[in-house]
């Protein structure tokens, strides 16, 4: 704690405020609370430090790499492994620190892939990128449940995602799908889970809520196929498979920028919407309308799983808590797969969606006095405008009154609500005093 706090403490205790048995039980609190942020702090260097110590002798020893036999490049590719085991087999044994089993769990994680590639090179063992990654992951997946590491969890999903973006997207030639992907997640939600229900408001939770979702957006990609338009409906519906999980009620206390599933599905499912809000996609969707089994069957998995999700949330929350953002992708399934071959009525039925999800909106941020929700909303409203500024024959004169009309809204709206939360604010104090 700081002198200045410690001679407000003295001050208060001198004037008669407080007494020093309150003031001493002050000092005591929030001397526990920074032994807290150190330990954080001490965990963060913990982790930074074992990725330099490595990256340092890696580089010391690829100096003079040429120079040594084979035997001993052998035994050097193997020395940080066995160090690192051994630092991890002391943590866990002498039940030591978080900070110990988060700095040697990182380092054995790393000495695990330098031993496969040292090794594959000194002995010339063929092999692709995506393959070394998946025996890599593979044999380090165990630690995130030995040494209940974060770091672990965290190199694991990146790594994945790597993997998953390796095989399905930059291996032009030989493109794969990366069904393993799965595996690893598989094997990753568990210790998510346990982590969500011990401490739902922690920074690592808060990481987690935003890297899973980005991680299965990112390769969602390469489980498409061979049909591209059928991609848009896939990604729609994994949006708002990610947005039902938000609206969860083990998520219901976070605050909204700590829920990346409802922020990543939310954004996700206007800006999927908003393309089809154009008539030229859908002249492309009509004219190549055929899809692979593969699309098929993960398009089918998705939209049933979202709709579980979405069952799930009802009977825990009720149907009337149930908002537009929840089941914009049935729509839209309904839209598509019923209307595709007519021309106009679906680009009006998604421009309407879209609104509609605008308002949606623009009500939350009301209804919870939310004024970042609430622009949120009207901000919808505006690109949808602006999308329609440069497809539709409008005149400017037209144009420019649309323009000025959502500005006031803007304005007036956002005027509105800081007034009536003045004034709750004043029947507060009122109802206090």
């Amino acid at each position: 704690m700081s002198s200045k706090f410690n001679k407000e403490l003295q001050t208060l205790i001198k004037d008669k405020v407080i007494s020093p048995e309150l003031a001493q039980k002050i000092e005591q609190y929030y001397a526990t609370k920074d032994i807290g942020k150190s330990t954080k702090l001490f965990t963060i260097f913990g982790v930074l430090g074992a990725l330099l110590i490595g990256s340092g002798v890696i580089l010391m020893l690829a100096h003079n790499w040429d120079d040594f036999t084979k035997l001993t490049k052998t035994i050097l590719a193997f020395t940080p492994l066995l160090i690192g085991q051994v630092l991890t087999g002391f943590s866990i044994l002498k039940k030591k620190s978080s900070t110990w089993k988060e700095a040697s769990g990182t380092f054995l994680f790393f000495a695990v892939g330098a031993c496969i590639s040292l090794i594959s090179q000194i002995y010339n063992i063929p092999g692709t990128l995506g393959s070394f990654l998946v025996t890599w992951i593979l044999l380090c997946l165990p630690l995130i449940y030995l040494l209940r590491s974060h770091a672990i969890v965290l190199f694991c999903i990146i790594f994945s995602t790597y993997y998953a973006v390796e095989v399905g997207y930059w291996q032009y030639r030989n493109s794969e799908t990366p069904w393993l992907y799965f595996v690893f997640m598989l094997a990753v939600i568990p210790y998510y889970l346990q982590v969500l229900k011990k401490s739902i408001s922690s920074n690592m939770i808060t990481v987690l809520n935003w890297i899973l979702p980005a991680s299965i957006f990112t390769v969602l990609g390469t489980f498409i196929g061979h049909n591209g338009h059928l991609g848009f409906v896939m990604y729609i519906t994994l949006f708002g498979l990610l947005y039902n999980i938000g609206k969860l009620p083990v998520f219901e206390k976070l605050r909204v920028f700590r829920n990346g599933f409802l922020v990543i599905g939310s954004l996700g499912s206007v800006i999927s919407l908003l393309f089809f809000t154009f008539r030229w996609i859908w002249d492309e969707s009509s004219s190549r309308f055929n899809f692979d089994l593969q699309g098929f069957y993960v398009s089918s998995a998705l939209f049933m799983l979202s709709a579980i999700t979405l069952s799930f949330v009802i009977w825990k929350k009720g149907l009337k808590k149930v908002n537009l953002f929840q089941v914009a992708f049935i729509l839209f399934w309904g839209i598509y797969f019923l209307l595709f071959t007519v021309e106009i009525l679906p680009v009006v039925l998604i421009n309407i969606l879209v609104f509609a999800l605008g308002v949606s909106a623009i009500k939350i941020g009301a209804d919870k006095f939310n004024f970042k929700i609430l622009n949120y909303g009207l901000l919808i409203v505006s690109v949808l405008i602006v999308c329609r500024f440069f497809d539709t024959g409008m005149s400017f004169v037209l144009r420019g009154i649309l323009f000025v009309i959502v500005g006031l809204g803007f304005f007036l709206t956002n005027y509105m609500m800081l007034k009536k939360q003045q004034k709750i604010k004043k029947q507060l104090n009122d109802l206090q005093v």
